[in-house]
């Protein structure tokens, strides 16, 4: 007996468009990745319905039905139509079969059966279909065995991996994302198929391989979706300088850790504490610097000073070559890489009043995200190091909240300005301005003065008289 899913079909959609394929006389299914996730049990609100017809006929027809015509949205030039309703959005489309280029991703599309529109899908677990039809409404179509493969957890190709993955390059990183995202293993020849297909990636834009980077990156535990990309040499097409981190180099007996398998521990380390992507990103690109300030000296070893300089310089670059947003995101990913070893040299050394003003008005409102990342950073296998680092953290969390209590500088702002300074001394925009503005926020941080205005307004006087002004 076949297995019958109509129980899960509860959305009202399902039994309309049933009805609407049976006047039509055709075939109607649902498929795709929300049959995987109702057999998975996740939720979903994508609804895929594919017609051994016309998609966008049947959607018309639904449409019409319904009274909801002027929300239906046709892409007449694809053979496809959008409909959203109540939360989901219900895509329609007829079945096809596809050839590909060898020097495109986008396929030759014709009207073709229930197989072939099922053959022609990236994975086995994603070419299930739900028959919608009134006689057959909740039966299972498994051409491809891919309800046992989610049962066993591996990602499989319905055809042979090298066509699957040469036709479409994209689902090599699709691949990967779903072995992150649901903890499946690729199976063998599907892995020997990615790394043989790995440089086919060249044809895809960056955007969408992006797109699918960014899956990964948010998926429970993304080392399991780096190591792949990394032991297929799908990272190698295009993030060279996550690559560069790999391998240990040992001279006089001296090593130093592989920072490519320690980013993936900070990175795992932070993912079970923040769902944040950018925060994640953070993650990943807090050492991206380590190889080329690498260094050894005699007596000391293994260097990699500035590297936090350098990999905040670096970050821009990055992002626009991955096509990542260069926005205020990209901004505070900078700020995090940059200010990433500050907490760690405070756990290390006795804190100061100073410091911690310093650092909270650097860090401004991510002092919170600053620290969890440098929580995370701790990977030592000592624990007995990790318990102290742990410990000295706490003391500086605990010395920010009091510092921030008493002086206010998180997100600072000088208690006199700019403006303030030239109407008191009579002057125009000029480097005196800057000279005065500078001296307030530093004895402010040092702890001469508090941050308060008449304070502030006295240190501008003496210092005003120090550069030879006076009152206009």
């Amino acid at each position: 007996m076949k297995p019958n899913y109509a129980d899960k079909l509860t959305h009202s959609i399902f039994a309309i468009a049933g009805d609407a394929a049976d006047v039509l006389g055709v075939e109607c299914y649902a498929v795709g990745g929300f049959v995987r996730d109702i057999v998975l049990n996740r939720a979903s609100k994508d609804i895929d319905i594919m017609s051994v017809g016309s998609g966008i006929e049947l959607a018309k027809a639904i449409a019409k039905k319904l009274h909801i015509e002027d929300r239906l949205i046709v892409y007449k030039n694809f053979g496809t139509a959008m409909l959203p309703m109540d939360d989901y959005v219900i895509e329609f489309v007829g079945a096809r079969k596809e050839s590909y280029r060898t020097d495109s991703r986008k396929p030759i599309v014709e009207d073709g059966s229930l197989l072939d529109d099922l053959s022609r899908r990236d994975f086995t677990i994603n070419a299930l279909a739900l028959s919608l039809n009134k006689a057959r409404f909740g039966e299972l179509v498994d051409e491809f065995d891919g309800l046992a493969d989610m049962e066993s957890k591996i990602i499989r190709t319905p055809l042979g991996p090298d066509i699957t993955y040469s036709d479409d390059p994209l689902r090599m990183m699709r691949a990967v994302r779903f072995a992150s995202q649901l903890n499946f293993v690729i199976e063998k020849d599907s892995l020997d198929a990615i790394s043989r297909n790995a440089d086919r990636l060249k044809i895809i834009s960056m955007e969408r391989i992006a797109d699918e980077l960014n899956k990964i990156i948010e998926s429970p535990v993304p080392s399991v979706g780096f190591k792949l990309l990394f032991d297929t040499k799908l990272l190698h097409q295009f993030f060279p300088q996550m690559v560069a981190l790999y391998g240990v180099d040992i001279i006089k007996g001296k090593g130093h850790k592989d920072n490519f398998y320690h980013t993936l521990q900070v990175l795992d380390n932070l993912a079970a504490m923040s769902p944040d992507l950018w925060l994640r990103w953070a993650a990943i690109l807090h050492d991206i610097a380590k190889p080329p300030t690498k260094r050894f000296e005699e007596g000391i070893g293994w260097t990699f000073h500035g590297h936090e300089d350098k990999g905040a310089r670096m970050v821009p670059k990055i992002f626009a070559q991955l096509k990542l947003p260069l926005n205020e995101k990209m901004k505070y990913v900078q700020k995090l890489v940059l200010l990433h070893l500050r907490p760690i040299v405070l756990a290390k050394s006795e804190v100061t009043d100073s410091a911690i003003r310093r650092l909270l008005f650097e860090a401004g409102d991510d002092i919170d995200d600053l620290m969890m990342l440098c929580t995370a950073d701790i990977t030592s296998k000592n624990p007995d190091k990790v318990k102290k680092y742990k410990a000295n953290f706490e003391l500086v969390k605990l010395k920010l909240k009091e510092v921030e209590e008493k002086d206010k500088v998180r997100n600072w702002q000088p208690p006199v300005t700019g403006e303030e300074i030239m109407e008191y001394f009579g002057l125009k925009p000029s480097r005196e301005v800057g000279v005065i503005k500078t001296a307030i926020r530093e004895a402010i941080l040092d702890g001469i003065i508090t941050n308060n205005r008449d304070e502030a307004v006295g240190l501008m006087i003496a210092e005003g008289e120090k550069l030879g002004l006076k009152k206009k």
